[in-house]
This record gives structure tokens, sequence and C-alpha cells, in this order.
């Protein structure tokens, strides 16, 4: 199991994932699922994987191998489309010859077809963007209304975002509110592992990209999960109990049990 966030910023892009593979309980790997293409001055394009990595690590070897176009017939890579929709379409395109290729064998094995692809960047002079594209190769957008994507094991860290994220939102404290949506699906889903990998993008900037990979000895990740829930016992604990079960209420009727 994977989880991956990315986020849209008016500042600019967030995005993390975790590392961790599970091809059973005594088969447990650590492989990138965060990479980006970037050509100085031209593009900065960002993918997340989720689901089977063989299947995944085939889309990402399509797209930078390259596909015809077609409408033009040319072969595109990740690295020549002319936006960041076509880098969208492409994956798309890539997703679905993975699928014709090996549904037949797989589904003989019983084995699901499972991958989704998170997008994100912008080319020089035009709009940075944010797409999510699924199995069956079509693909949705992020908007100011839906300012956040999620792949993988999503539901553990999706309500901390609905209720922080905006496209205001500051880069930095964008990192941080992805990290604690980390945190919460590490602490609830054995199958999401450190380390993770972080992304930050400034909007319009093209070269201005920062990475890092956060291992379990990072001291900002430590402190974050530490605080936040002491945070969250001490949120639970400040708000009065139900006036029902001390019976404090002498109107209100017994609950039934």
């Amino acid at each position: 199991m994977t989880y991956c966030v990315g986020m849209y910023l008016d500042e600019g892009l967030v995005m993390l994932a975790d590392t961790r593979t599970n091809a059973g309980i005594d088969n447990i790997s650590c492989f990138t699922k965060l990479q980006y293409f970037h050509v100085p001055g031209e593009r900065m394009i960002a993918v997340m994987s989720a689901g089977s990595l063989s299947l995944s690590q085939s889309v990402i070897n399509m797209i930078q191998d390259g596909l015809p176009d077609p409408e033009t017939g040319q072969v595109e890579t990740i690295l020549t489309v002319p936006t960041m929709f076509r880098a969208a379409a492409l994956i798309g395109e890539a997703i679905r010859r993975v699928h014709r290729t090996h549904d037949e064998a797989m589904r003989e094995k019983n084995v699901s077809f499972d991958v989704s692809i998170m997008l994100g960047g912008q080319l020089a002079g035009r709009t940075m963007r944010l797409f999510q594209i699924y199995d069956a190769g079509n693909f949705v957008e992020a908007t100011r209304d839906t300012p956040f994507l999620q792949i993988g094991d999503h539901k553990y860290g999706k309500p901390i975002l609905d209720r922080a994220v905006t496209m205001q939102t500051p880069i930095q404290e964008a990192v941080k509110l992805a990290l604690i949506s980390m945190d919460s699906t590490l602490r609830s889903n054995l199958g999401v592992g450190l380390p993770l990998d972080l992304l930050t993008y400034r909007n319009d900037s093209i070269d201005g990209i920062e990475t890092c990979r956060i291992t379990e000895q990072d001291p900002y990740f430590t402190m974050l999960r530490e605080r936040w829930s002491a945070a969250l016992q001490a949120a639970h604990r400040d708000i009065p109990p139900p006036d029902w079960k001390s019976n404090t209420n002498p109107g209100q009727p017994p609950l039934n049990r």
C-alpha cells in the first residue's frame, strides 16, 4: 500500500510520498514513488505513483521512452510534451498500453490491475497544474475548490487536509499539514512507511525545486509527531463531556440503550 499527497497552492506545489511496498507480510521493501523531470529554465514535472509497483514502473519507463501523439504521430516523452495537459494524457495512454499488455495475464493469476499516478508541474510560460490519473487512463485536475489530491490509502490523512488546506496556504504550512496527514496514515496503516520523499516547487520559477528524504531520525518530523499527538490528546480533554452522560441537565431525557 502507498500514501501520496499533492497540494496545489498559490505559492506552488507540495508533493509527499511514502516509500513502502508490500508484496506480503514477509516481503516489505523500500522504493521511491516520487520522481521529477527537470529541464532548467524549461520545465519541471513531478510524478508520484501508487498501486502495483511493476505497473507503475512500466508506466514511468514508457513516458520516458515516448509514445506517438495520436494527432501528429510524432513520438512524445515527458520531456517533450508541450503542455501539462498533454503530459497527463501521455501518462493516461501509457497506463492503457500497459493494461492491454498485462491485463489478461494478470486476470489469469487473479491479480487486479491497480495503478494511479499523480502529476504536477509547470512548463515555462504556462500555468502550473496538478493532475490525478486513474487506472483507466482518465484524469482529474486540482482546482481552487479542491486544492489537494491523494492517491493510495488516503482515508486516514484526509480529515486534516479537508479542514486546513486552501489555495492561500503558504508552502511551509502546507508541508507541515502534509506531514501531519502522513503521520496519521503511518499510525493507522502498516502498509505505509518511512522514509518519506518530499518535493516543493515555487510557482513560475521552473528551477525553484527543493527535495528531501525524511527518515526515522529526522528531528523535525519526530517533533511534529510528538506535538501533534499531544495536541490531539489535550484537545479532547479540554472539550466538556456530554451532559447526558453526567445527568447534569435534568431536562434532557435519558439516552436509550
